[in-house]
């Protein structure tokens, strides 16, 4: 049986930094260059419900969009919208049988499993470019943290570099010791410097 993680300190510290995205932000930039903050915010919207529906095993409606990124689709409703998704993503990956068997996520068929450790990564991924973007400070959850670093080290292994692609930069090389949120940022392309302005 798969190791199941609780999405759900992952998922509130997401919608908590989301209330502290105001709309003159929006348009500010992030750790990812073809981002900007609205985008972002766009994206984790898509991959919310992509993900909660990879969870049911719903391969023919949400799961099988990728999750784009574009402020403009962001719609009005955001604010109360996108943390109900979160909400909803975290009840899905709660029962024991989302983690297991084939689902459909991104257009990409993958192991369940597989799956959830990808969404996971990428609420953890995503919240600290979110709270860096925003000005925020960020704290993740231990067990998600020690979930995102096993995945993104995988990813990181000579001879991964076309899985990485469209995924992660290049591996960013951070100081022996360094606090494992900065390694797992490292491993996942970014700068853990990056600093908005």
């Amino acid at each position: 049986m798969t190791a199941m993680i609780d999405f759900g300190p992952t998922t509130r510290r997401m919608a908590n930094l989301l209330e502290g995205v105001t709309d003159d932000l929006l348009r500010a930039p992030t750790p990812c260059p073809a981002y900007t903050l609205g985008d972002l915010v766009e994206h984790v919207d898509g991959l919310s419900r992509a993900f909660a529906a990879a969870a049911v095993k719903d391969i023919e409606g949400e799961a099988v969009q990728s999750p784009s990124g574009d402020a403009a689709r962001l719609g009005a409703d955001w604010r109360t919208r996108i943390p109900r998704q979160l909400e909803q993503l975290a009840a899905a990956w709660r029962d024991p049988r989302a983690w297991e068997g084939m689902t459909r996520a991104g257009g990409i068929d993958l192991p369940a499993e597989v799956a959830g450790k990808v969404a996971l990564n990428e609420l953890v991924i995503h919240g600290w470019d979110i709270a860096r973007a925003s000005g925020q400070p960020y704290d993740c959850d231990p067990p998600a943290l020690d979930a995102s670093l096993e995945f993104v080290s995988l990813m990181s292994v000579p001879g991964e570099e076309a899985g990485r692609e469209g995924l992660f930069g290049p591996v960013v090389d951070v100081p022996e010791g360094a606090p494992l949120l900065d390694r797992v940022i490292g491993l996942s392309g970014r700068d853990p410097s990056w600093a908005a302005g």
